[in-house]
């Protein structure tokens, strides 16, 4: 569905509207991306992931991609290694179970939201955006496609 407005320049822009709701088949999404910060002191950073909370769904999700020649230009003696366990760990976290430890037990929103609280540490999650889907669990590989890759 497409709206025109009229700016007051006089000029016409088309916007792309999505619709939700009941009936719609789509459900809100928040998402936010996994930023990799090898110099905390420089603050230069490279996305890595994008973590997906659907509350409607009970879905929380993350997709990972450490460029690692991206990295190495921020910082040639990047902790690649301990980068890369560092992302396992966040999709540990999303999977659940007992192997990934106490935050993986709780439900899905409350991982999401420990996933995202600030951290001064090399993988910091960055704001969370919000967006409309009818299938949450493909969006962590669309937004991957699109933000990090």
């Amino acid at each position: 569905m497409s709206e025109r407005h009229i700016h007051m320049a006089g000029s016409v822009v088309e916007r792309h509207v999505i619709k939700g709701g009941p009936g719609s088949g789509r459900e809100v999404y928040e998402y936010a991306l996994l930023r990799v910060v090898p110099r905390i002191e420089r603050g230069e950073c490279i996305n890595a992931g994008v973590l997906v909370y659907c509350r409607a769904r009970a879905y929380v999700g993350v997709r990972t991609h450490l460029d690692e020649a991206r990295l190495r230009a921020l910082d040639p003696d990047a902790d690649v290694a301990g980068v890369r366990a560092a992302l396992r760990a966040v999709e540990g976290a999303c999977a659940g179970g007992e192997a990934a430890g106490k935050e993986a037990r709780e439900e899905a929103g409350r991982r999401f939201r420990w996933l995202i609280a600030p951290r001064s540490t090399v993988v910091q999650p960055g704001p969370v955006h919000t967006g409309l889907t009818t299938d949450p669990a493909a969006e962590p590989e669309r937004l991957l496609d699109l933000l990090v890759r």
